[in-house]
């Protein structure tokens, strides 16, 4: 062994033994550590079902979501707009399916996504909420995640809105909702 790598292994041998010292002088003064408490079983609560405690939900399946949107898009590319998006939401805004056509810009994402969750939460087309909206100040298109354009249909169960579908891209809205109400009318036995 050299000189110099015996100086050095002498130098990390001594920062060994010096580092193990103090860890054990400061160790020494301290009690040993106390043993862990057992954990304490927090009891959950069993919720009865019954119709006072328990919210009931119909939900689209994830095939007739596939098959609404599909439709959808289908609809849009037979009338040459290749260029939309489109999407279906449960009632909460939460995206079930989504496809997006051939050339859609990024925005039509979004713009489909809004539709839908607009159409879906007050269970009414986009097109007609959107003659809901008037005067300065105020209204109910501020909501936020809400677009009230045409293109968004809700989709119902038992008159009840459970999801919604809606298209955004086309260059009028009318378009949009053409589509959507062909993926709608896709899965219309299952979802009135």
């Amino acid at each position: 062994m050299k000189k110099s790598n015996k100086v050095f292994a002498a130098a990390a041998a001594g920062a060994l033994v010096l580092t193990a010292g103090a860890t054990a002088v400061a160790n020494a003064g301290t009690a040993s550590p106390a043993p862990a408490a057992a954990p304490v079983a927090v009891p959950a609560a069993d919720v009865q079902p019954i119709a006072d405690n328990v919210v009931s939900q119909n939900r689209i399946t994830v095939g007739a979501s596939a098959k609404a949107v599909g439709a959808a898009l289908a609809k849009c590319q037979a009338d040459k707009l290749p260029f939309v998006t489109v999407a279906l939401v449960d009632r909460f805004g939460t995206v079930q399916a989504l496809l997006r056509g051939d050339n859609a810009a990024e925005h039509t994402i979004e713009s489909a996504k809004r539709k839908a969750y607009t159409a879906a939460a007050f269970g009414a087309p986009t097109s007609e909420l959107a003659k809901r909206v008037t005067g300065n100040g105020p209204s109910i298109a501020d909501l936020p995640g809400t677009l009230f354009l045409p293109g968004g249909v809700p989709l119902k169960v038992n008159g009840v809105s459970v999801a919604g579908i809606g298209v955004g891209g086309a260059p009028d809205g009318k378009l949009d909702e053409a589509c959507a109400e062909a993926g709608a009318a896709a899965i219309s036995g299952a979802a009135e």
